[in-house]
């Protein structure tokens, strides 16, 4: 069991819930802080855990995220004054992706908000955030409680995955893309995940970790079912096109110096700001930065050679340097290099000719400076219909 004791103070990484089972299939014994968490970077090899993402069904531990509950008759009213889109729109039940600024329009974090009914919410994000919003909602009918160390997390995804909980005793087979379900007693599925395939998060007390995993274990061994740690992910999620905090963008409260904190319009997300709904924090400045355009871009690219871009410069004919690249692989899956990417504006938007990535490859001891061709894409790398077929099929 590892429950640490409410009155002790942890020295050092702090074991999650599901620590023991994760360490007994450690090979690896590659171990990465998260929140004050162990966390796995890698427990076998990484090569292997990305393909069980993509051809059987992992659990990874996303028991670190930090999780907030907001209860009271005033809920959606709070929400909707703290993040830049309506929650009016999700319904209960449901999941929706979020964003939150600070009064100049610039991200503080993103996360998941689960609308468990029209009283009840819990905020899923990268970020501590539990005095920001509790001075967020000063004023409102609401309660505010920080679940981050109560309620654990698995992340259930791949092919397989429904198969899995099938095997399991745990029907979901009519659950759509961003459903939230209380199956059982204190255990609730969402239909949601951080790599672009068909997957499912699970959310229980933290005292019943252990025996949920043994379950899923017990029901998956046939399915292929794989612990993984966080490169694997790493992989999943470029090829999705998902962002991650301290990577694609800083959270300006984590900014150490001026204006590089970036507005959902640099972003990439515009659509997620709705001006329509009435006041919320940042709205006059994110109006500003709508009418004045975005001074950045954040944009997917596909980068010639196999070489990974990770960190390099993106130059304009070869000469201007225009933007860098915040996460760049190899996707084994579309058999490209592909990386996200800050562009200066209007490069990455207006301009996405002639652009070129500034890679450095060591050959026998010398490194040798590459210039390779880039483009900027539209869509994710990943996309497959089995991420939101329902019910989804029984690989």
């Amino acid at each position: 069991m590892t429950q640490r004791p409410a009155s002790t103070v942890p020295i050092g990484l702090i074991p999650g819930p599901f620590h023991d089972r994760l360490d007994a299939l450690s090979h690896a014994r590659g171990w990465m802080d998260w929140a004050g968490y162990m966390s796995p970077s890698v427990l076998d090899t990484a090569e292997f855990e990305y393909f069980a993402i993509r051809n059987q069904a992992t659990l990874f531990d996303i028991s670190p995220m930090h999780k907030y509950r907001v209860t009271g008759p005033e809920a959606p009213a709070m929400i909707n004054r703290v993040v830049t889109r309506d929650v009016r729109r999700i319904g209960d039940g449901r999941v929706g992706y979020a964003l939150w600024c600070d009064e100049e329009g610039m991200l503080i974090d993103d996360g998941t908000l689960f609308r468990i009914s029209d009283t009840e919410f819990r905020l899923c994000c990268q970020e501590r955030m539990f005095g920001w919003l509790l001075d967020a909602a000063d004023g409102f009918d609401v309660a505010v409680t920080d679940e981050s160390d109560t309620v654990a997390g698995l992340s259930l995804q791949g092919p397989t995955s429904f198969s899995v909980l099938k095997d399991a005793g745990l029907d979901v087979a009519d659950m759509k893309p961003f459903d939230l379900r209380e199956v059982e007693p204190d255990l609730w599925i969402s239909r949601t995940g951080f790599t672009g395939d068909l997957g499912y998060e699970l959310w229980m007390p933290w005292e019943a970790a252990l025996a949920l995993w043994d379950r899923l274990w017990a029901a998956g061994g046939h399915r292929g079912l794989r612990a993984i740690g966080y490169d694997a992910l790493h992989i999943a999620r470029i090829e999705a096109g998902f962002l991650a905090a301290g990577m694609d963008f800083q959270p300006v409260h984590a900014a150490l110096r001026l204006h590089r904190g970036r507005t959902p319009f640099e972003l990439g997300f515009g659509r997620m700001v709705d001006f329509d709904k009435g006041h919320f924090n940042g709205r006059r400045a994110l109006l500003s930065h709508r009418d004045n355009g975005a001074r950045t871009h954040l944009v997917k690219l596909d980068i010639g050679g196999f070489k990974p871009a990770q960190d390099a410069l993106i130059y304009h004919r070869k000469r201007r340097e225009v933007g860098h690249v915040t996460s760049g692989v190899w996707s084994p899956t579309a058999k490209r290099n592909i990386a996200l990417a800050e562009l200066k504006a209007p490069f990455g938007d207006s301009k996405t000719s002639d652009l070129w990535a500034e890679i450095y490859v060591n050959e026998e001891g010398r490194w040798n400076r590459r210039m390779v061709p880039v483009t900027v894409e539209s869509k994710p790398f990943f996309i497959n219909d089995r991420a939101r077929a329902t019910p989804p099929g029984a690989f």
